[in-house]
């Protein structure tokens, strides 16, 4: 696949897997939804990498990147799931957004790397402003919906975390390896979980909950992330964090259209400002180097 092609599929895949993660819970329960989609996923991924050929190392650091890979990947998905059944999906969308800004915090808390620059800064405080926004909004929605909002959150805090600890362990292990691996550490959780909290497997499954299921767990959890790691390779991260940029716009208009989901002036002005906020703690930087060299 080129790689235009290929970044486009990554701008569509991010932007349907909000609103699919919401109507693949229709009817059946949102433990049975997430389970059922990473157990799909996971025999997919491993399928892959047997007919790539490729190897998955048990060393010790490796071992460590799986788990990490993969409890993350069960617990953040949880959370998501679950705010999925109070929060429209544009907004699941709008705070992952927040990642990069989430991981830099994260990296300065854990490891002291002060990386914090002005511009850095001035996006950190519109991406909280932005945020206090939505939840605002939230209060007027549903009684769970700022619960909802909080849950996305701390899903995004895991997801962050997660990726900066596989970093720490991955010593040259494709991404694809270390997405198969960490699904098989998080399937007996997903199936612990089902067990525990829901345990019922539904007599019938309407036709737009099922192929949600299917296509999150081929596109959401095996060729988006794969496509996802081929761009990365061959454009420049500046560009690769564009996507953050357009998705959370797109998804908040795709819930709109697809699915009647809310989208007041309230809503649009806590999403620009956190994608503003995004903008400068990506690019603020870059803006700055460029204009300082072109005096």
């Amino acid at each position: 696949m080129s790689v235009p092609l290929s970044y486009i599929t990554v701008i569509l895949i991010w932007t349907t897997t909000p609103l699919a993660i919401k109507w693949s819970a229709e009817g059946t329960g949102f433990v049975f939804a997430v389970s059922s989609r990473m157990i799909i996923g996971a025999i997919l991924a491993l399928l892959v990498t047997l007919v790539l050929r490729l190897d998955i190392p048990w060393h010790k650091k490796a071992i460590k990147a799986y788990m990490f890979s993969g409890y993350g990947i069960a617990i953040s998905m949880m959370f998501v799931y679950w705010a999925a059944q109070y929060v429209p999906s544009g907004w699941i969308s709008l705070i992952f957004g927040l990642s990069p800004i989430i991981t830099g915090l994260l990296v300065y808390m854990v490891h002291g790397e002060n990386d914090f620059s002005r511009e850095k800064l001035i996006g950190l405080l519109l991406g909280l402003a932005g945020l206090a926004i939505i939840f605002s909004t939230g209060f007027s929605l549903n009684a769970n919906a700022v619960t909802g909002i909080v849950a996305v959150l701390v899903s995004t805090v895991i997801y962050s975390f997660t990726a900066i600890k596989i970093k720490q362990h991955n010593e040259g292990i494709p991404a694809l390896t270390v997405t198969a691996a960490g699904l098989l550490f998080a399937v007996p959780l997903y199936g612990l979980s089902w067990y525990l909290i829901d345990g019922v497997v539904p007599v019938e499954i309407e036709a737009r909950a099922g192929l949600s299921i299917l296509y999150l767990a081929l596109f959401g959890s095996v060729i988006g992330f794969a496509l996802f790691f081929y761009i990365l390779k061959h454009v420049s991260v500046s560009r690769v964090s564009l996507i953050t940029l357009v998705t959370p716009v797109t998804a908040l208009f795709l819930g709109k259209y697809l699915n009647n989901e809310p989208l007041t002036l309230e809503i649009l002005a806590g999403a620009m400002m956190i994608l503003s906020g995004l903008a400068s703690y990506e690019f603020g930087n870059l803006l700055k180097w460029r204009k300082r060299d072109s005096l």
